[in-house]
């Protein structure tokens, strides 16, 4: 009952407590503890910090009290504690033995210095009774000389303070002063002995250029020349006069001397302010001093900005330039300082003179930024002129250089941010105009037009990534110029990269050849290219817009969110939805362009040969015409193009055998039929032909021209398709023999066989052709086709005769 009644005590003092106990104690017993069968009645979980603690009833009792999850829990606790308790105890005899160990010695050092110091303390106590009775007696015998030698002391100070008149300028307050000390006689002596002595003293100073000491002197002797100087003092006054003008000769020298320092130029008009002299013509002068000092100034600022700047100032010491820099400011501002003091309401002209100050380290900025500097060497300028501006406000605060600087500091932030954005957009305009320029002539890549997307995909993405760390490295900086633009900074930013994305897109509709009038970049538009651009080129385009859309436009966002976390004052401006609008409509609108470009080519080749022969005359087929040589060139180049910029389509080739529609020519059945071969009646022919017109309206439609994808077979086919489509159109325009039908019919017939393998959509291509004949029967007077052996030992002799000429020109 007894430990159940005890006050409850936290874990940890028990431990202690116990543990202290258990170390100190060599009868682990209690006084005091309850007998081990009264614990063992009322024997609880607790009683496992107790001296009379049983371990078999302890387990017995865990058991019964707890479950096997309750066991294993407390092994864990138990364990934890053994190894914390064992812990303790060794830190606290480990705590103890040094003690032990430092009190021994602190005992035994005791014990060595105390030996021998009792004889030296009374040794101390003798001399210092000893030294103490030798001064009582010397004091007593000099008290007398000591009484006289202080008042002759005090006699000869009185003396001295009597030579303060050439400071005090000989005033009544000095005289009435020597008065009441019974000195007037001496002060009369030293006035006349001082007045007599002054030529002598002001060419002394004149030789030793002296000028502030000569001042001195000459008006401290002025009150004395003007009461005696024309009768007791007259030949003194008139040699002080002549070495007093030649002072003020070399005074107004020295401010008009270049090779003196403005300061010494300000000591100097001080100087001939003290002697009356007319100043309002030097104060002129010295303003235009420190104008053309300013002029002087902003040069050496030139050669500044011209040296490498470390941002690690630390790592990279003040260069020579820096120190003569940082010289010539305090130099100026000394000057502001003195002129400052010595013309008085002269506060409206130095203000000006300092803004001006701000305003040429500005124009310089602005210039560097012109020439595209480095955001590090921004960061060394923007210090420089804030150290400055630091400098100039100590001087002269009426100007509030600090927010004068900050308006400017504003103005040339966000004129070095349009300047990396338009050098941005220049760099790309370089690499799209140099193979725009290169790409029609022969050139040492294999590919030209791979290597002119991946130029440009660079010149795009490590461009604006280049021009994100330069904004990141002004944002982390902490300047306090830069610290009160950080905000405006990052939307500036975000706004510049916006405004860049649209006129980026303006300019690849510009070079594209399309017309934009709210395109406002002056030195793009007249550094377009006179010339067309080339269709290859419209297809890099094509395929670079969907790289900005797709990578270049989330990276860029992604990582402006990054910099612009927690800064701004209007939020994000960017719009990356909007912006990924617009490159995608580009992109879509640059990829019809092409194909634009290379259908109307082929048309041009298709109405060259149309218009060359006459086809009612025209002669039986010998061979397939060379027209089919030319297109095929054409698709070899196209195919050539889109293999270098696109990438290969997913879809399978869309052949006749699983086509959802009709894929065979309502017009070509009758005449692939073979009771069309056996007749040569036009009548019958044309009757046949009247017959596939009504059995089109019984067969489903085809769909011809689908959306145009960004892959090589998409628009390899589509280009097939509307070249193949201007055929026919240009078929029914003519009217055809029987040998100009069959003709066109053996020209078909070729490009069949040699179209299924580069068009994704075998089944259309396959109906155009057909379309194709259909026509030119209808356009034909005799439409009796040739034989089915005939057109394929044409069609071979052909082939033959191309891979024979491929062969030859790789052997060349």
């Amino acid at each position: 009952m007894e430990v159940e009644g005890a006050l409850p005590m936290d874990d940890k003092a028990k431990r202690m407590r116990d543990l202290l106990s258990s170390f100190y104690s060599p009868d682990q017993s209690i006084p005091g503890s309850p007998p081990h069968n009264t614990v063992s009645r009322f024997a609880t979980l607790d009683t496992i910090n107790t001296t009379s603690f049983d371990a078999d009833q302890y387990m017995n009792l865990l058991v019964q009290k707890s479950s096997l999850e309750g066991l294993l829990q407390k092994h864990v606790e138990m364990a934890a504690e053994i190894k914390n308790l064992d812990t303790d105890l060794q830190m606290l005899v480990y705590e103890n033995y040094n003690k032990f160990i430092s009190a021994t010695d602190t005992i035994k050092k005791m014990k060595n210095n105390i030996v021998g110091m009792e004889t030296n303390m009374e040794q101390l106590l003798e001399k210092i009774t000893s030294v103490q009775s030798r001064s009582d007696g010397v004091n007593t015998s000099l008290f007398e000389k000591r009484e006289h030698i202080e008042k002759l002391h005090r006699t000869r100070n009185l003396l001295r303070k009597v030579q303060v008149l050439e400071l005090l300028c000989f005033s009544d307050a000095l005289y009435n002063w020597l008065v009441m000390q019974e000195l007037q006689r001496c002060y009369i002596l030293l006035v006349e002995q001082f007045i007599y002595d002054l030529p002598t003293r002001l060419q002394k100073c004149i030789k030793s250029e002296a000028y502030a000491d000569a001042v001195k002197f000459y008006t401290g002797a002025t009150p004395i020349f003007k009461a005696y100087g024309d009768s007791s003092f007259l030949d003194c006054k008139r040699a002080s006069e002549e070495a007093v003008s030649v002072i003020i000769k070399n005074l107004q020298g020295l401010v008009f001397s270049d090779s003196e320092s403005i300061q010494a130029r300000a000591e100097s008009v001080m100087l001939l302010k003290k002697l009356d002299f007319p100043v309002e013509n030097l104060k002129v002068k010295l303003f235009e001093k420190l104008k053309q000092f300013l002029v002087d100034l902003d040069l050496e600022y030139n050669e500044l900005t011209n040296v490498p700047v470390n941002v690690d100032e630390s790592i990279n010491p003040k260069s020579a330039s820096t120190t003569t820099h940082e010289a010539s400011v305090h130099e100026f501002a000394e000057a502001i300082r003195a002129y400052k003091a010595i013309f008085l309401h002269s506060e409206p002209q130095l203000c000006n003179l300092g803004q001006d100050l701000v305003k040429k380290h500005f124009e310089a900025i602005h210039q560097q930024i012109m020439k595209h500097v480095r955001s590090a060497d921004l960061l060394a300028m923007l210090r420089i002129i804030w150290t400055d501006v630091l400098l100039m406000d100590e001087v002269l605060p009426e100007a509030s250089l600090p927010d004068f600087a900050l308006q400017h500091a504003r103005v040339a932030i966000k004129d070095y941010t349009c300047s990396t954005f338009s050098r941005l957009l220049m760099n790309i305009s370089d690499t799209l105009k140099k193979y725009q320029f290169t790409v029609k002539e022969e050139m040492e890549e294999e590919y030209p037009l791979r290597a002119a997307l991946e130029a440009s995909k660079k010149s795009v993405i490590q461009g604006s990534m280049d021009a994100l760390m330069d904004f990141r490295l002004l944002l982390d900086e902490n300047p306090e110029l830069l610290l009160k633009l950080r905000d405006l900074t990052i939307d500036w930013v975000h706004e510049g990269f916006q405004d860049f994305f649209r006129k980026l897109d303006g300019y690849f509709l510009l070079l594209s050849g399309k017309k934009i009038t709210a395109f406002q970049d002056v030195n793009l538009i007249e550094e377009m290219p006179g010339e067309k651009i080339s269709a290859g080129l419209v297809l890099v385009l094509a395929q670079l817009t969907l790289y900005i859309e797709q990578t270049a436009i989330p990276r860029i966002t992604e990582e402006l969110a990054s910099l612009s976390a927690g800064g701004g004052v209007r939020g994000l401006a960017t719009d990356p939805a909007e912006i990924c609008r617009i490159f995608r409509s580009s992109g879509e609108s640059f990829l019809h362009l092409y194909i634009k470009m290379r259908t109307q080519k082929i048309s041009v080749l298709l109405k060259k040969r149309f218009a060359a022969p006459n086809w009612v005359k025209h002669k039986e087929p010998r061979e397939v015409h060379m027209f089919v040589d030319l297109l095929r060139q054409e698709l070899d180049e196209i195919r050539s193009e889109v293999k270098q910029i696109l990438p290969e389509g997913l879809t399978h080739k869309h052949r006749r055998n699983n086509s959802n529609g009709s894929t065979t020519s309502s017009r070509s059945n009758p005449l692939r039929d073979d009771r069309l071969l056996t007749r040569s009646n036009t009548q019958k022919a044309r009757s046949q032909l009247l017959e596939s017109h009504l059995a089109k309206l019984f067969k489903q439609k085809m769909e011809i021209f689908t959306k145009v994808e960004h892959t090589q077979e998409s628009v390899v086919t589509t280009i097939v398709k509307l070249s193949l489509k201007s055929f026919q159109e240009f078929v029914r325009l003519q009217t055809f023999n029987r040998s100009g039908f069959q003709q066109i019919q053996l020209d078909i017939h070729f490009l069949r066989t040699t179209l299924k393998d580069i068009t994704e959509d075998e089944a259309a291509v396959d109906f155009l052709l057909d379309e194709v004949i259909v026509s030119s029967a209808e356009r034909c007077l005799d439409p009796n086709p040739l034989e089915p052996p005939v057109m394929d030992r044409l069609v071979q002799a052909k082939l033959a005769k191309t891979s024979e000429q491929g062969g030859d020109e790789k052997s060349k």
